[in-house]
């Protein structure tokens, strides 16, 4: 039997593969083919379901699959990200990492029952929220200089505000006392709204939170910024510093906001979900959105991502440890 040109067996073995049936393709090349859930391990209505959604709308633009929002809200975040984990790792179901669940938990909880460096791959950190420090307008410090004298001349009389125990705010409170040796006291609320209006009447005198909230109440002058962490200066707030400027690297962080999946998901589905998600912040709408909520886009690689929460899981454990938190 004459044996085909090389050319002509290219062309009969490429016919020969469109004819096959979709079941004989491997999954992972014909991903997404149905919905696709994105689980947010918090409540709707904050930062991170809000950018979630934001974020779903465009990759439902780029995948053409619609991406559902679930919300497993509780403990911390820790029940939404125990769910992402234990996922199938077919692509079909993937969540939203935030310093809070991979980074802050990790640190601070004795046992979660899984681990995000194992247990989880990062895809993209799709935006980071700078963190701010706040000080009731009535406080006697101009700026963050005069703040630590005044607590080093005072120690265990300033107190500030947190949004629950190992929460954000909490864990850069802990940071500037370790940074700066100061003793201010943590008073802690069920949530940041409490503890916002609790320190712009003054009942605390300090607050750490992340910029969206906080912002307007330094702008009306009720609140007075000290300090912004991420690599440069806010644009809204052209004149407060840093943490870095200020020599404070630990409280440097911003509070990102990334996707992951389950471990074992196929690097083809990793890597489709992570051009779709870089192309999905390329979106005029994407980007109007996010900016409104004072994010700065990232959309960086697994790798750079996962660098990302290594570097601030070891931040997480110092301060925890120094503080000697622990939840269960």
């Amino acid at each position: 039997m004459p044996t085909l040109p090389v050319s002509r067996r290219l062309v009969v073995s490429g016919l020969a593969a469109a004819l096959l049936p979709a079941s004989a393709l491997r999954a992972e090349d014909q991903w997404p083919t149905r919905p696709v859930t994105l689980i947010v391990p918090f409540a709707a209505g904050g930062s991170t379901d809000v950018i979630a959604r934001v974020v779903a709308e465009g990759l439902r633009q780029e995948l053409g699959q619609p991406v559902l929002v679930d919300n497993r809200g509780g403990a911390g975040g820790t029940i939404g990200t125990a769910a992402i984990v234990k996922a199938q790792p077919d692509g079909y179901t993937i969540g939203m990492g935030t310093a809070s669940t991979l980074a802050i938990n990790p640190a601070a909880y004795k046992t979660l029952g899984y681990d995000v460096l194992t247990g989880l791959i990062p895809v993209s950190n799709i935006a980071a929220v700078p963190n701010i420090m706040s000080i009731n307008a009535d406080v006697k410090a101009a700026d963050m200089a005069a703040f630590v004298a005044l607590a080093k001349a005072q120690p265990g009389k300033l107190a500030y505000a947190s949004a629950g125990i190992g929460s954000v705010s909490h864990l850069m409170g802990e940071q500037l006392k370790l940074a700066t040796g100061t003793d201010i006291v943590h008073v802690p609320y069920r949530g940041i709204g409490p503890a916002l209006n609790d320190t712009v009447a003054g009942q605390v005198q300090v607050l750490f939170d992340n910029l969206p909230s906080t912002l307007p109440m330094v702008q009306a002058g009720k609140l007075r910024a000290l300090a912004v962490s991420g690599p440069k200066r806010v644009a809204a707030l052209p004149d407060v510093p840093t943490f870095t400027e200020l020599g404070l690297d630990d409280l440097g962080w911003m509070a990102f906001f990334g996707i992951v999946v389950p471990d074992r998901t196929p690097p083809a589905i990793v890597s489709k979900l992570h051009a779709a998600t870089v192309k999905a912040l390329g979106h005029e709408e994407v980007k109007t959105r996010l900016v409104a909520q004072q994010a700065v886009l990232v959309g960086n690689g697994p790798q750079e991502f996962a660098a990302e929460i290594r570097r601030d899981l070891a931040r997480m454990k110092r301060a925890v440890a120094a503080a000697k938190i622990e939840l269960n």
